[in-house]
């Protein structure tokens, strides 16, 4: 096409390829897109959209009960997730899916501790209730590795059970850490400087001697004692990766998010390994900026790989993902890192992005089929602003705080635009998200 093309011929094009939406059944196209994947990857254009989280769980149930998929793994720490894993799976004694999710303390409690995660949790221990053949039922995981001080005192209470001369040898390695207490920055900070010797060695010896275990604890309790081993040594090889990672936040930007998608992907495999022997198909849910193919972004000059990118390399068209985008609505987000939750307005999207673009072809909720050679697909290669908005949300800086260039074809095997949108809701709300952010009129606008 023309790189003179006129916006009104741009919309066209667009208008001509979009699916709308307005009922469930408007996806039955994407659906059947997605299903035969090994991986569908579905993103979210923010960590606080009610909408993104809504539809996101909406393609996954029909996932789960239309094309077999039955691992559900999520940005969200691998201890944390394992609770609401065992509660989906009948395993414990939580008496609903917000008390299961209870373990979701740390900053930010919302992106997981919310009415949306309430709703699908619920359903997945439905789901699973249901079905009498194990291979039927889904489990859901984390896949982060903030959490190394948790995943410390998991394998010490799994190795308390099983072998407690094993759990006296790891309490002495860990033990490595307990001058920095809870604060693994602090730790990362001082071993960086030289104030401190790492505990790398420590943590990769724990997680070699756990895994040499393996043989004598699985002659005790069959599958249970498996997945038990399973989650523990997850938790090991978390503890070392975090190690790592909080080394190398002092180092710069691109080795730290590389380490954390490198794990992310990790545990990805870890996973096709210990379920069905490699045939459990996995829905993942992560942010667009780690599911869209990092070479089609900026990220990639700066020398950054994501989750998208290195799973596309490994399994190639057993790959599907997915996008989402917005113009404009609210949005939960904080001003600062470890700040309250807000609901915050999203201001109208940047000219010369896609949202931007999208918002200008006038339906409010559609998607595209990125992976169809067309008139739309071809103009939208054309490089172009694509708006991020993680935890932290400062609209005062909006261009260099939430914007990067993207090939949206490249990026995405399909998006989904949702013209306005409004803030997810969380479980425990502040009086900052309750009254909401001043309208830009105020006081005139009174």
């Amino acid at each position: 096409m023309s790189a003179t093309i006129s916006s009104r011929d741009m919309a066209t094009a667009i208008t001509d390829a979009a699916h709308r939406i307005s009922a469930t059944a408007d996806y039955d196209d994407l659906i059947e897109l997605a299903g035969p994947a090994g991986f569908v990857l579905i993103g979210e254009a923010s960590h606080g959209t009610h909408e993104f989280y809504a539809r996101r769980a909406e393609l996954t149930r029909r996932l789960i009960a239309e094309k077999n998929f039955r691992i559900v793994a999520l940005e969200a720490d691998w201890p944390d997730m394992l609770r609401v894993h065992r509660y989906v799976a009948g395993r414990a004694e939580e008496r609903n899916a917000a008390e299961a999710l209870s373990d979701f303390r740390r900053f930010p409690a919302w992106m997981w501790r919310n009415t949306v995660m309430v709703e699908f949790v619920e359903w997945l221990r439905d789901w699973n209730q249901q079905r009498q053949a194990e291979r039927e039922r889904v489990g859901m995981f984390g896949l982060d590795l903030y959490s190394m001080h948790a995943s410390i005192d998991s394998v010490l209470r799994y190795l308390d059970k099983v072998d407690p001369a094993a759990a006296r040898r790891a309490r002495h390695r860990y033990g490595c850490f307990e001058f920095f207490g809870e604060d693994p920055q602090a730790y990362g900070y001082a071993t960086t400087r030289g104030q401190l010797e790492s505990c790398e060695d420590e943590v990769v010896a724990q997680l070699a001697d756990l895994r040499r275990k393996y043989g004598d604890l699985m002659s005790r309790d069959g599958q249970v004692a498996e997945d038990e081993f399973f989650y523990a040594e997850q938790n090991a090889r978390l503890v070392a990766n975090a190690e790592r990672y909080y080394r190398s936040m002092f180092r710069g930007r691109d080795t730290s998010w590389n380490l954390r998608d490198q794990h992310m992907v990790e545990t990805l495999q870890a996973l096709v390994g210990h379920f069905d022997s490699g045939r459990s198909k996995i829905i993942v849910w992560a942010h667009n900026s780690h599911l869209g193919d990092a070479r089609a972004t900026q990220m990639s000059e700066r020398g950054e790989w994501n989750v998208g990118q290195l799973a596309r390399e490994r399994y190639g068209r057993e790959v599907f993902s997915i996008g989402f985008s917005t113009y404009s609505g609210t949005v939960t987000a904080a001003s600062d890192w470890g700040g309250t939750a807000e609901r915050k307005r999203v201001r109208p999207a940047l000219a010369g992005s896609y949202e931007e673009l999208f918002h200008n072809v006038g339906g409010p909720r559609f998607w595209l089929n990125l992976r169809e050679r067309n008139d739309a697909t071809e103009l939208l290669r054309a490089r172009r602003l694509e708006r991020a908005i993680g935890v932290i949300y400062r609209p005062e800086t909006e261009r260099w705080s939430h914007y990067f260039e993207a090939c949206l074809p490249e990026q995405f095997d399909a998006i989904v635009h949702l013209d306005e949108t409004r803030a997810l809701e969380p479980l425990e709300r502040s009086s900052e998200w309750e009254c909401g952010e001043l309208p830009e009129t105020y006081p005139e606008g009174l």
